[in-house]
This record gives C-alpha cells, structure tokens and sequence, in this order.
C-alpha cells in the first residue's frame, strides 16, 4: 500500500488545482504634461509614482534614448536617476547642470542618480533645460527639456502621497 502511495503521489499533486499568480498590474498612466509623463506601478506599499522625459537627442529610428526620472515611493521621495545614459567608468562621478545650478550625481554602469534628490527637484522646478554632464573630454552632453516637470511632479505627488 506504500509503494502504491508513493507512485500516485505525484499524479494526485500534479492535478490538484495550483493557486493562480497574483494578477500583474501593468503602469497607469497618470498623464502627459509637457515633456514629461507621470505614472504609477504597483499597488499597496509596492505602489511607486513616477515622473520621467527622455533627452532631446533621442535615437530618430528606435524612438529611445537616456531616461531622466523622479520617483517617489513609500519609503522614499525624490529619487532622481537618467537610464542609458554613458558608461561611466566605475567611481566616476557626473554634473547636471539647471540653469546655474550644479548638481552632484554618482553613477554606476550607464546610469546616474542624484545625491541630493530635494536640492534637485527644487532645481528642475524652477529650469528650463537639465543637462547631464558626463566625465571626459569626449563626453557629449545629454539635455532634458523640464517643460511641464512641475505639473508631472504634482501629479505623483498627489497620487503617492507622504506617509
């Protein structure tokens, strides 16, 4: 009788309904604003908002270029980062320039993030243009419009509110 219950173990296990995964909840779009638009992903305490505009010097074929974005999160406000942007060479840092304003960024791999995400959003609400940039003497610039920043951040603002 044992033997015979190890032997069906496996063909009652593999018919036995298996729970369905949690349903995957695709970005919402909160709007576009200018330049930029604003979304939020997740639900719950894994609900982050989000803000991002690609450079002006997006690829004309693929439609894709460096990122620049602000996140805000549960656990976490002002998160600044530009995706696919250069490779930076490991511990390099980068600028990114608001009018007059520099602001400090640490980078890893091809992307960079703010050290001071407050100070930075604080610059792109009051800029024109941010622009990245990278180390090297034969670096090219990367330039974000910040037209409608301050509309796509008040957007995530509302819809992620401080806890």
């Amino acid at each position: 009788m044992f033997a015979l219950a190890v032997f069906l173990a496996p063909a009652v296990a593999a018919a036995a309904p298996h729970p369905k995964p949690a349903a995957i909840v695709p970005p919402k779009e909160l709007g576009s604003f200018g330049k930029w638009v604003a979304a939020t992903h997740g639900v719950g305490a894994a609900r982050l908002c989000y803000a991002f505009t690609r450079t002006d010097g997006q690829d004309p074929i693929t439609g894709s270029g460096p990122v620049l974005s602000v996140t805000d999160r549960a656990n976490g406000r002002n998160q600044v980062a530009i995706s696919g942007g250069p490779l930076y060479a490991k511990g390099a840092g980068a600028m990114v320039a608001v009018g007059t304003t520099s602001l400090d960024f640490y980078t890893s791999g091809h992307d960079a993030f703010a050290r001071d995400g407050q100070a930075t959003v604080a610059a792109f609400e009051r800029g024109a243009t941010a622009e990245l940039r990278p180390p090297g003497a034969k670096a090219r610039p990367l330039t974000f419009s910040l037209t409608g920043f301050s509309a796509a951040h008040a957007a995530i603002r509302k819809a992620c509110p401080a806890k």
